[in-house]
Parts: structure tokens; sequence; C-alpha cells
């Protein structure tokens, strides 16, 4: 009998209903599972400002990279790196949009976490 490839959608539903499945056997989350908070204060310290106002918040940014109208400045010490978005809002400098987050190893960690770290390493 010839097997067909799988639609995406298919495998796709197939990997959620996965942890249905009457096995037996407990289903846990990954190891590198980390619960992303939306929000939060350190969080709003950043969203909506622009460049500048990080620079002083965090130091020179360790990459300015920019395409079009769009700016991502990076910033980072030894216990992670944070990407920040800028987009343009129609009100002058470009400001925040969104903000990325990992640990200097790469593992995941949550922004708000790493807008901390940041503030904290600036004042040392």
């Amino acid at each position: 009998m010839k097997r067909t490839a799988p639609k995406l959608t298919t495998l796709l539903g197939l990997a959620t209903l996965g942890g249905c499945a009457a096995t037996g056997a407990p289903t846990a989350r990954p190891a590198s599972f980390v619960p992303v908070p939306r929000g939060g204060p350190m969080l709003e310290r950043v969203m909506g400002q622009t460049g500048p106002t990080l620079t002083q918040m965090f130091g020179a940014p360790i990459a300015d990279v920019r395409e079009g109208t769009a700016q991502k400045l990076q910033y980072g010490n030894a216990t992670c790196v944070l990407d920040a978005y800028l987009y343009p809002n129609g009100k002058g400098q470009p400001v925040v949009s969104y903000v990325d987050a990992r640990q200097a190893d790469g593992s995941p960690i949550d922004r708000a976490s790493c807008v901390g770290a940041l503030q904290i390493g600036k004042r040392k």
C-alpha cells in the first residue's frame, strides 16, 4: 500500500491532540519550556520608548540594525540579550513596539527579567 504525505494541517492537528491520547503515560513539557509574561512594570519601562531613551537606560547598544523605517537595537550583558524593535508611530522618532530576550547562551528568559538584569548591570 502506498502512503501519501500528510498535509501540514493534519500534522498540526495530530500534534495538538497527541497529549490527549490514552497511552497511560503522562505527558510532560519539554525542559526548555519557559512561560513568557505578557507585561509588567519592567517591560512597561521599555515599551513605547525611543532609541536615545533606551541608551540612557542600558548604555550603548551592542548592535544597531536598520531596515527601511524599522530599527533593531540590541543590548546585552553576561545574563541576557534584549532585542528592541522600534517602528515609526507618526509622532517623531520611532518607538519600541516589540522586545525579545534570551539568555547569553541562547536559552529562553522572560523579557521583563532581562530588562531588569540589563538595568542592574548598567548601575555597576
